[in-house]
């Protein structure tokens, strides 16, 4: 016990200060005092370091214990201060928070941009309205190509024709269809009753075979009449369809075209100020894109009506052909010419027993 005090006291007598220099011995008072204020204004348990470095180690050596529940502290006994130490959490927080802003960012200029495209749209839907009025009521005045609204109107004009052609043409297949089934019918009956009445075995014979006659050149019929609507079809609602589609087009780029000229007009008969001549060099670029985008459509509907024009007759010229010697032939008992018209045009027929059903089946 008395080693044990003595130890104490001796510990007592070599004091350090914040530099590491011995001193001058204080008073047991002022040391207990010293100790007392250390124990209150110290770190607690969640707080306290590991000194890696022993009694003698640097600051860097401190590994904190409490970073994992907390922000990080380091302990500075020379001011009795706490220090913050920033560390994998905070930078987790940093990138988190940088995401979140960019995110925010990108949906606040996806959003700015619908509503810049919505602005446009709706600026655009207003002039070309008020110039459709205008014209409407003989207030405005609007581009006109005659030579090429003539085409348009002729077009217009030739595709309600044929479409009546085509009307027609498919009452004459759903009709002829009707009749070949009859006749069909009829011919079976008649070989029937040509079995059952020998008194009258040939006379219903001779009609059997006169009605399966006429019921297979009806069918040849029909394959030639089928294959002129499909093309008639074809001709009137896809070629035509789509350079009618051409010239919806340029007839509404003609309208932005006119709305803009006519607000540019409008916009240069006005006062010449700087805010006046920023409004007409805007109008001026806005011109210049629809009268372009006009000018190139324009030019997209001459071709096209030109290439129409040169496909329809090539098509109809072939059609009216084979609808002619296929009708000729039919109604005159040609057996062999129907069927060559038919091998002329590369009009192959559904042989019979076949899993699909025939065209014939499908009207």
């Amino acid at each position: 016990m008395t080693d044990s005090i003595m130890s104490k006291a001796a510990t007592m007598e070599i004091p350090i200060n914040s530099n590491g220099d011995t001193g001058t011995l204080p008073e047991d008072d002022s040391l207990e005092q010293d100790l007392q204020q250390v124990m209150v204004s110290g770190p607690n348990l969640n707080e306290t370091s590991i000194v890696s470095g022993g009694y003698g180690g640097t600051a860097e050596g401190i590994i904190p214990t409490s970073s994992i529940k907390g922000p990080a502290v380091r302990y500075n006994a020379e001011f009795n201060k706490r220090i913050p130490v920033t560390g994998l959490g905070s930078n987790m927080h940093h990138s988190s928070s940088s995401s979140s802003v960019t995110a925010e960012e990108m949906t606040r200029g996806v959003a700015v941009e619908k509503l810049e495209t919505m602005k446009k749209w709706g600026l655009n839907t207003y002039k070309c309205t008020k110039q459709m009025i205008s014209e409407r009521f003989g207030r405005g005045s609007r581009t006109v190509d005659l030579e090429l609204e003539a085409q348009i109107e002729v077009l217009r004009d030739t595709k309600r024709k044929y479409e009546n052609v085509l009307r027609l043409a498919r009452a004459l297949t759903n009709h002829f269809y009707n009749m070949v089934q009859t006749q069909h019918a009829l011919g079976d009956t008649f070989a029937d009753l040509s079995q059952k009445s020998p008194e009258l075995r040939d006379e219903f014979g001779y009609n059997a075979e006169t009605q399966k006659l006429l019921c297979k050149n009806g069918e040849t019929l029909l394959g030639a009449i089928n294959f002129f609507v499909s093309s008639i079809n074809t001709l009137v609602n896809k070629t035509m369809e789509d350079t009618l589609m051409t010239i919806k087009m340029y007839e509404n780029a003609r309208l932005e075209f006119d709305a803009y000229r006519s607000d540019l007009e409008e916009l240069s008969m006005g006062p010449r100020d700087a805010v006046a001549m920023a409004r007409i060099d805007a109008a001026q670029q806005q011109y210049q894109v629809h009268k372009d985008k006009y000018e190139r459509l324009r030019s997209d509907v001459t071709i096209k009506l030109k290439f129409l024009e040169e496909n329809k007759v090539k098509v109809m010229h072939k059609q009216l052909l084979l609808f002619h010697n296929a009708i000729s032939a039919y109604f005159a008992g040609n057996q062999q010419q129907l069927e060559q018209t038919l091998k002329q045009f590369n009009i192959k027929l559904r042989p019979p027993g076949a899993d699909k059903p025939s065209w014939l089946e499908e009207q």
